[in-house]
């Protein structure tokens, strides 16, 4: 019922049981300094422990079995020799018995190597820890006070100076409680590091004691080693570090996420990066365009990429459905775009999945709901700044980039921003966008069907046959999980995807950011009759494409996914073939416009307007007082009309000019008789002297 080595208590007391016969056990006290073994019957401890008055409690001394002494050390050596001298006497079965124990004693003692207390201590020992030789350690453990604090009381501690002049500062109880201030309010909430926070203190403390020798001011080691002495190792490695690094990039990982995806479909990570790499435009590969963004939707449980967008969007929910469209649709005709050969690769079926975990602002409100209610999709958004919650899409982004950095023209090395003899990394760039997306895609390929993974944490039941390879893990999951997969059509999710406004209605048709729309069923329902009686909605709830201004989809029944498709109308045609951003940005550039018009129309007006004050004001002052009644007046008005009309017309009547000397004739052949004017000059100026 007792086994040797137990430890049990009785009474508050602490017995360690040290052999046991078919009558008897022979017992010592812990605790009793001066104890040696007694025996006890084992019918009485049978009683005592039926009574519940003796009790098994934990070893106090379970530690010493986990002592391991260098071979040759110095405490192996204490260990050994000090077991030699006490091992008559413990290996005696009689050990327990008086006479027996005193004459192996006195052996010992005659020897001279020992002293009889020092002798007892270590028998005594070696009984109350175990009856091990480990017990016989040296317990140095219990030196040196170690991790205790040492009392300053009036001299300072630690050696003395030996470069620097002075004699130190003594650490003292108001010096730690400025150290505290300084480490909660500088390292810790700060981030500063100890030479920084340190010059902080010095600021506090010359503030509280001043005219102290710099000389005789705690130093930035002493503030080191209070620091180091006082904080937790966990605290310390927080200090130095913004929380959101410590829990992205520090913090222990206890879990894996494999283990909170029971099967395929379980969870989707879908997240974006910028490609290290500069690509050149398609048109002029001498012009570089900049660097691509790459979103990637993964299933967890698998590793299989299943969705993807490569282009110059910006990360956000518009990139993001388009990710997830690719991920929902046959990717047969995309593959044969690329020229990319899959015969030799089964594609799954697309599916929607149970979860999907993506950063805040890549789903919006309405779009969580339509997927949660419509297909039972739950969202799960990351805190900001946790790259790590999507770890799996995060190591699959360094894995992809890996097949071309290094190897390409153009990769973004180091930090961005070039420094003075730097590489200009912005004009090695060789790939356009076809092509690296053509790079990428087979290389998503190659991960999902060839490529193992090496460090996949497999479930227990997955066999050890099956490779780890993300696509024969998707089929073998799909055999022996739970299915968790969704079918859904994948132009019905992508309008669930869209973002959604509210349209204004009128005689025109549908106003969407000043884009008017039209369908039949609009028509039909007489929304764009000129009348007061066409019962159309002052606005109606509609899904766009910011990347095509072509169409949107009108909600037409509230609380229904039910749509009509609305083009844009001949009122509009400006806009047609453009994406929304082109709308705004042309729409800005009207208004711009518009605001440089009406700024140049305002300085016009005025000198218009002060033109006509000045006509009205002369003709005020050139009108003179009637002397005719109003009778008189009202009936001259058809008489000055007619005067006024016809001196209109006069004005404007052609004005022909005549000519004052007439044109010369040339006659092709000379005349028969002159049709001139007989010409009298001489004959009226003659004198008539002949």
């Amino acid at each position: 019922m007792f086994q040797v080595n137990e430890v049990v208590k009785l009474e508050n007391k602490l017995f360690r049981i040290l052999i046991t016969t078919s009558t008897h056990a022979v017992w010592i006290s812990i605790e009793d300094q001066k104890a040696f073994p007694d025996t006890v019957e084992l019918s009485q401890l049978e009683s005592l422990l039926l009574e519940e008055k003796i009790n098994r409690v934990e070893d106090p001394y379970r530690y010493v079995t986990q002592f391991l002494a260098e071979p040759g050390s110095k405490d192996a050596e204490i260990r050994d020799r000090n077991y030699q001298l006490i091992k008559p006497i413990v290996e005696d079965p009689n050990f327990y018995i008086k006479k027996v124990r005193a004459k192996h004693i006195a052996d010992i003692l005659e020897s001279g190597e020992v002293s009889r207390p020092y002798l007892y201590k270590l028998i005594r020992r070696y009984w109350k820890r175990g009856q091990v030789p480990n017990a016989l350690l040296p317990d140095y453990k219990n030196s040196g006070a170690k991790g205790q604090k040492r009392i300053a009381k009036d001299k300072k501690l630690g050696r003395p100076r030996v470069i620097m002049e002075g004699t130190g500062a003594l650490i003292n109880e108001p010096t730690e409680k400025l150290f505290r201030i300084i480490i909660d309010k500088y390292i810790f909430k700060k981030q500063f590091s100890i030479a920084r926070a340190h010059r902080k203190f010095k600021g506090l403390y010359d503030n509280i004691f001043p005219g102290v020798p710099e000389s005789e001011k705690p130093t930035r080691r002493q503030l080191s080693y209070f620091f180091d002495r006082e904080y937790k190792n966990i605290e310390k490695l927080k200090a130095g570090l913004p929380d959101i690094i410590y829990r992205k990039d520090v913090r222990p990982l206890q879990s894996t996420a494999t283990i909170q995806a029971l099967g395929p479909g379980s969870r989707y990570e879908i997240d974006a990066t910028i490609a290290d790499i500069i690509l050149v435009s398609d048109h002029d590969r001498n012009q570089p365009v900049g660097r691509p963004t790459v979103y990637i939707v993964i299933d967890v449980f698998s590793r299989l990429i299943i969705g993807w967008y490569i282009g110059f969007e910006n990360p956000s929910y518009v990139t993001a459905i388009q990710a997830l469209y690719v991920a929902l649709s046959d990717k047969s005709q995309f593959f044969n775009d690329l020229e990319i050969e899959t015969d030799s690769f089964a594609w799954p079926t697309p599916g929607l999945p149970e979860a999907i975990l993506a950063d805040r602002g890549e789903l919006i409100g309405h779009q969580i709901e339509g997927l949660e209610s419509s297909y039972r999709v739950r969202i799960e958004n990351t805190p900001p700044y946790r790259g790590d919650a999507k770890g799996i899409v995060e190591q699959r982004f360094r894995t992809l980039q890996a097949e071309f950095k290094k190897f390409t023209p153009g990769e973004v090395i180091g930090p961005t921003v070039r420094k003075r003899g730097g590489k200009n990394y912005w004009f090695d760039g060789t790939l356009t966008i076809s092509e690296f997306t053509e790079i990428i895609v087979s290389s998503i390929v190659m991960r999902n069907f060839v490529d193992p993974m090496t460090k996949y944490d497999r479930a227990k039941d997955m066999p050890a046959d099956l490779p780890s390879i993300p696509i024969h893990l998707w089929n073998w999951g799909l055999q022996n999980r739970t299915g968790r997969l969704r079918k859904a059509s994948s132009e019905s999710v992508r309008i669930a995807l869209l973002p959604r406004e509210k349209a204004t209605t009128s005689e025109q048709g549908i106003c969407l950011f000043g884009v008017y729309y039209s369908a039949p069923e609009i028509i039909e329902m007489g929304w764009m009759h000129r009348s007061d009686r066409s019962n159309r909605p002052q606005k109606a709830e509609v899904a766009y494409d910011p990347n095509s201004a072509d169409e949107i989809y009108l909600f037409h029944t509230t609380g229904s996914r039910d749509h009509w498709i609305c083009r844009i109308t001949d009122l509009s045609r400006e806009f047609r073939g453009l994406s929304f951003w082109e709308v705004w940005r042309k729409q800005k550039q009207i208004k711009v416009q518009t605001a440089k018009d009406s700024l140049q129309a305002d300085r016009l007006r005025k000198s218009h307007e002060e033109r006509v004050d000045a006509i009205i004001s002369s003709a005020i002052k050139q009108t003179p007082n009637s002397i005719t009644t109003k009778a008189e007046r009202l009936k001259g008005v058809s008489h000055a009309r007619s005067e006024q009309l016809e001196k209109e017309r006069e004005q404007r009547r052609p004005n022909k000019k005549q000519q004052q000397k007439p044109a010369t004739v040339v006659h092709l052949t000379p005349p028969e008789d002159s049709d001139d004017y007989p010409d009298f000059e001489d004959e009226l100026f003659d004198d008539g002297d002949d």
